[in-house]
C-alpha cells in the first residue's frame, strides 16, 4: 500500500449547490474489523441527481445530518482481508454499492457486501446499481412484457440506455429521447427503433402523429413538460414510472395550476408509479446476476462516457457535467 492515508468527500452542509456542500478529507487508512476487506477504488460511479438531492437534505428515507460521507457504486481491488475472510482475497476485482462508499480512494467493508467480478472496469458501474434499477422498474413496476411502445426519456444516459435495451430484449418497439446528434448515434447503435431529438422535433406531435394509439411503458427520469406529454399519450391501461425527475434536481419544484392528473388516466385505466430501488430491494440481486450474464455475454451494451475525470477532486466537475446533460451513457471518476 503506497500510503497511509486516503481522501474521501463529504457534505459538510446542507446545500443547493452540491460543490458548496461538499469538502474533502484526508484520513488514516482504516484498520480492519472482523469479516472485513480494504478496498482500493479504481472507478467510481456518478449520479449527479441524488448526489444533489442528497445534499439539499431532500432524500427522506436516509433522514442524514451533515457531516455525511458521499457517492455509491465503486469498482475496485482487495488489497487486505480480515483473518476471518475466506470469500475473498487480495488482488480480487470487486463492485460495491454502499451509500458513502463512492467518493473515496479506499473503503473498508463487510465482505458480504463486496460482489466478485471479473475486472474492475467502468462498464460495470453502469450495471450495479444503475442497470439493476432500469430493470427492476421495467419489470416489477411497469410490468414490461412484450409487443408493447416502450418511450424512455433521457435514453442515451447511464440508467436510458440499458433500459432501451432491456425494453428491445424484451421484444418491443422502443422510443428513445435525446439532446444531440451524438445521443442520437448512440441510440441507433442500441437499436431504438424511433428517436426523438427533442432540439429538432417537438415530442407531442411526433407521438400525436405517429402513435395514435398511445405509449404503453414510459420510463420517465426527466419531469416537467416531459412527464406531462408522456401522461397525455399514455394509451389504454399505459403505466409510466417515475425513475426521476432531474429536470427539477436544481431547483425548487415548480407549482402547476392546471386539472389534477386523474382525470387524465381514469378514462384510460392509465397508471402513474413511482419508482425507488430501496423499495424493491429483493429483486436486486437475480437482476445483477442477470444482468452480468448479458453483459458477459454480449448481448447488452454498456456505454461509459468519453470525457475524462481523474481523481477525487473531479468529481464537482463531474456532476455538473452530468446535470448538464452532456453525458452520452454512464459518467465516471477515476482514481
Amino acid at each position: 500500500m503506497p500510503s497511509k492515508t486516503y481522501k474521501k468527500l463529504v457534505a459538510q452542509c446542507f446545500s443547493d449547490n452540491f460543490r458548496s456542500a461538499i469538502a474533502l478529507e484526508e484520513l488514516p487508512i482504516p484498520s480492519l474489523n472482523p469479516g472485513e476487506v480494504l478496498i482500493r477504488n479504481k472507478f467510481a460511479g456518478i449520479n449527479a441527481g441524488f448526489d444533489t438531492l442528497l445534499c439539499k437534505g431532500n432524500v427522506p428515507y436516509v433522514n442524514l445530518t451533515p457531516p455525511f460521507d458521499l457517492g455509491v457504486e465503486a469498482v475496485g481491488e482487495v488489497v487486505a482481508i480480515a483473518q476471518d475472510v475466506h470469500t475473498l482475497q487480495v488482488g480480487d476485482a470487486v463492485a460495491t454499492t454502499v451509500r458513502g462508499g463512492g467518493y473515496r480512494e479506499y473503503q473498508a467493508i463487510a465482505a458480504n457486501l463486496a460482489v466478485k467480478i471479473r475486472a474492475a472496469t467502468p462498464e460495470v458501474l453502469t450495471l450495479m446499481p444503475t442497470g439493476i434499477s432500469a430493470l427492476v422498474a421495467l419489470e416489477q413496476v411497469g410490468e414490461m412484457t412484450s409487443g408493447e411502445v416502450v418511450l424512455v426519456t433521457a435514453a442515451a444516459g447511464g440508467v436510458g440506455h440499458i433500459a432501451v435495451q432491456l425494453a428491445k430484449l424484451a421484444g418491443n418497439h422502443v422510443i428513445g429521447i435525446c439532446g444531440s446528434e451524438a445521443k442520437a448515434k448512440l441510440l441507433k447503435s442500441l437499436g431504438c427503433d424511433r428517436i426523438i431529438n427533442y432540439r429538432i422535433e417537438t415530442l407531442d406531435t411526433v407521438l400525436q402523429q405517429e402513435y395514435p394509439r398511445g405509449i404503453n411503458l414510459v420510463f420517465d427520469c426527466i419531469g416537467k413538460q416531459v412527464f406531462d406529454t408522456c401522461v397525455n399519450h399514455l394509451a389504454i391501461r399505459g403505466r409510466l414510472i417515475v425513475v426521476g425527475f432531474i429536470s427539477e434536481y436544481m431547483n425548487d419544484l415548480e407549482s402547476v395550476n392546471q386539472p389534477r392528473i386523474y382525470q387524465k388516466l381514469f378514462w384510460k385505466s392509465a397508471s402513474v408509479r413511482g419508482f425507488l430501488m430501496p423499495h424493491f430491494a429483493e429483486f436486486a440481486e437475480e437482476a445483477r446476476d442477470r444482468l452480468l450474464d448479458l453483459y458477459y455475454t454480449n448481448k447488452l451494451k454498456v456505454a461509459v462516457d468519453s470525457t475524462v475525470f481523474n481523481g477525487i477532486e473531479s468529481i464537482p466537475d463531474a456532476v455538473e457535467y452530468l446535470l448538464s446533460g452532456q453525458n452520452c451513457g454512464k459518467v465516471v471518476v477515476r482514481f
